[in-house]
């Protein structure tokens, strides 16, 4: 049960500001395009021809950074047979098979990351990974990573913040399952550790997740409560979800990616193919300029369209004498006689020259005579 004492800790009377968080020169905070992350995680099928190749395809689409997942079966899991070791969820991608056989298949072999780094950095990327145990982060520190990701299940893994956060670098924490303490532990943990920047990625821990189950309404109250930019780590099909992510203010969209669903694979399933990455990458850029800034009136583009908002104008030919009535007088396009809502102050007001049809309705027309009143 969550006490009183508890709830204070992460309460925002007055939410606080997120900090600029800054990856390899890039800024990823509020009023900055997202950050598309393509995680590549066990896509390349123990090729690494193929890891080469999912990092030419994510560049080509368009993604700003390339994510892998570092880790062996036997730092991440035991190779045992008990059923605590197997994934009974019938649901799951992975039912029936055993932690370490799926790890040991999902894996990125730590031999292939410096090759797979270097021809993301070649192809303008942000090359990181995300660790699941401290001996990994030893190793890519030796690989100079700019910053870090730490996955949903590992969010209770104090220890292995901790050492993420004595790095300096910034870290991206998915929130997948995790209860408001267990954020907030983690929360503290990275900050209190010296974390150099900190983004909290909405996740809905579901291979593939349903759009019922990601709630992107938490983003604000994210933000709110904890002071940080926040993204999403998405596992929904398609690319509906992470539009409306960046709308509602994620800084950081992460998909996985793979070449083709049909050919298989660990994530495959609820990945993303190089044209659908393209169209996410397109579409969040499109959602993001479209956020702007709080703005009334017309817009610079709009200006020409003024003209062609109603206006009073003479429906019939009029000459001087003559008084407006509801037959000769109208508001109608174009927009260059006086405002609509003077129509009944000119109403019974009388005309001092002939104007024919179409003519604009200005004060100049009018008798200052005391017949009718204007508004």
């Amino acid at each position: 049960m969550t006490t009183k004492d508890e709830r204070k800790t992460w309460d925002c009377d007055q939410p606080q500001m997120p900090k600029d968080v800054v990856i390899q020169g890039r800024l990823v905070t509020a009023g900055h395009p997202p950050l598309i992350v393509a995680e590549m995680s066990g896509n390349h099928a123990q090729s690494l021809d193929r890891a080469l190749a999912l990092v030419d395809a994510a560049a080509d689409a368009g993604a700003h950074a390339l994510k892998l997942q570092t880790y062996t079966a036997d730092t991440l899991t035991l190779d045992v047979e008990r059923d605590e070791f197997r994934i009974t969820d019938p649901t799951s991608p992975w039912a029936g098979r055993t932690l370490y056989s799926l790890y040991t298949e999902a894996s990125t072999p730590w031999e292939w990351h410096a090759a797979i780094f270097e021809r993301a950095r070649q192809r303008g990327m942000i090359a990181f990974s995300t660790p699941f145990d401290e001996s990994a982060v030893d190793f890519l520190e030796t690989l100079e990573v700019p910053c870090y990701k730490i996955a949903s299940f590992e969010i209770i893994h104090l220890p292995l913040i901790r050492k993420v956060a004595a790095t300096g670098k910034p870290i991206l924490i998915s929130t997948g399952m995790a209860s408001l303490e267990e954020i907030d532990a983690a929360v503290r943990t990275a900050t209190e550790g010296g974390c150099g920047g900190l983004i909290l990625l909405r996740c809905t821990s579901n291979y593939p997740a349903a759009p019922d189950d990601i709630h992107l309404s938490s983003l604000s109250d994210l933000r709110g409560r904890f002071g940080c930019h926040v993204g999403l780590s998405d596992h929904t099909l398609g690319t509906a979800v992470a539009v409306a992510a960046v709308s509602l203010g994620a800084v950081v969209i992460e998909k996985h990616f793979t070449m083709r669903r049909a050919d298989g694979g660990v994530d495959a399933v609820f990945s993303l193919e190089p044209h659908e990455l393209e169209t996410l990458v397109r579409d969040t850029a499109m959602a993001f300029r479209a956020l702007g800034s709080v703005h009334y009136g017309a817009t610079d583009s709009e200006r020409p369209s003024l003209a062609l908002r109603p206006s009073l104008y003479v429906a019939k030919d009029v000459r001087a004498g003559d008084v407006f009535t509801a037959q000769n007088l109208r508001v109608v396009r174009p927009g260059l006689g006086l405002l609509p809502k003077h129509y009944n102050g000119v109403l019974g007001r009388r005309v001092v020259i002939d104007a024919p049809k179409g003519t604009p309705v200005s004060w100049d027309l009018l008798a200052d005579d005391g017949a009718g009143s204007a508004e």
